[in-house]
This record gives structure tokens, sequence and C-alpha cells, in this order.
């Protein structure tokens, strides 16, 4: 059995949670008719990116500190970190590539694509719903967690699903 989650945990869970559905019900509200201007989707880029980069500094803390107010390294994630570090390291480079085209609205990744963003749209929708159908799964399992337990990587899924959503948006309207 799992140590209950603490208070801090969860704050951070829901501030995550609802900095993320606000951002993506903002970009969604207000990008307008027509194409979507790289500026506006570098914000809300940039933001997911930020998101992300502190869940990883979140979990080096973890394996480095072992801070009583966040959870232990199993509950956030299920590949072994020897591997799962260096591809997310990937995945903040990548992202501060993409990040830094749009907020400069120059270079490889705001050369519209629509096909591209089609897909990548579809891939964020399949993203977000298999990480909605994981934490079902995963509350039905372990009542004794239900709400917070285990929930680090799914929330964090979200986010780069809605940096894809944002991505995939941009280069869809064009």
């Amino acid at each position: 059995m799992e140590a209950p989650t603490s208070a801090p945990t969860k704050v951070a869970l829901l501030a995550t949670t609802g900095l993320t559905v606000a951002a993506v019900v903002t970009f969604v509200a207000r990008r307008g008719p027509g194409a979507v201007d790289a500026g506006f989707a570098a914000w809300f880029l940039c933001l997911f990116s930020g998101l992300f980069l502190l869940r990883v500094a979140g979990q080096v803390l973890v394996r480095t500190s072992r801070p009583a107010w966040l959870p232990s390294t199993e509950q956030w994630n299920l590949t072994p970190y020897r591997l799962l570090l260096p591809t997310q390291l990937l995945f903040i480079a990548l992202m501060a590539w993409i990040d830094v085209d749009f907020a400069r609205d120059s270079g490889f990744w705001v050369d519209a694509r629509p096909a591209f963003g089609r897909a990548v749209l579809w891939f964020a929708y399949a993203y977000a719903s298999v990480m909605a159908v994981r934490y079902v799964v995963r509350m039905s399992r372990q009542p004794d967690q239900r709400w917070f337990g285990g929930t680090i990587p799914i929330v964090f899924h979200w986010v780069l699903a809605s940096f894809l959503f944002v991505l995939g948006s941009f280069h869809a309207s064009h």
C-alpha cells in the first residue's frame, strides 16, 4: 500500500491541472477564426514546457533529496529512471526548440504544415483520452489512493497532450 499523497503534492497537482485546463480553454476561446498566430501559440507552448520542466525537476529532487512533501519515485513513473530521465531531457530540448521558433515566429517549427497539424491534433486527442482511461483504471484498482495517488504521470501526460494540441492547432489552421 502506497503512502497517502501529501497536501503540498495535492495542491501542486490541482494547480497544474487547473492551469492546464484554463490555458487550453483560453487558447480555444481566444485564438480567433483563421490561422493561429505563432506569437499567440508561443505563450501556451512555453507554459506547458515550463510545467513539464517543473515535473522533471521535482522528479530529480525526489531522487536526490527525498523531501517528505513529495511522493516516492514509484508514484512518478513506470519506466526505469535511467531511461526516463534522458528521454525527458530530449523532450525538454525539443520543446525548447519549438518554443523558441514560435516566440521568434521563424524557423522549422513555424513553417505551416496542415497535414502534420491534423496528425498531431489526432494524436493529442488520443493521448489525452488514453490518460483519462488510465486515471479511471488506476482509481478503480487503487480505491485507497482515490483522486491523487499515482496521478503525477497522468497529470503531466495531460500537460504534454496540451502542448501537442496547441502545436497541432497552429499547423492545422494554416
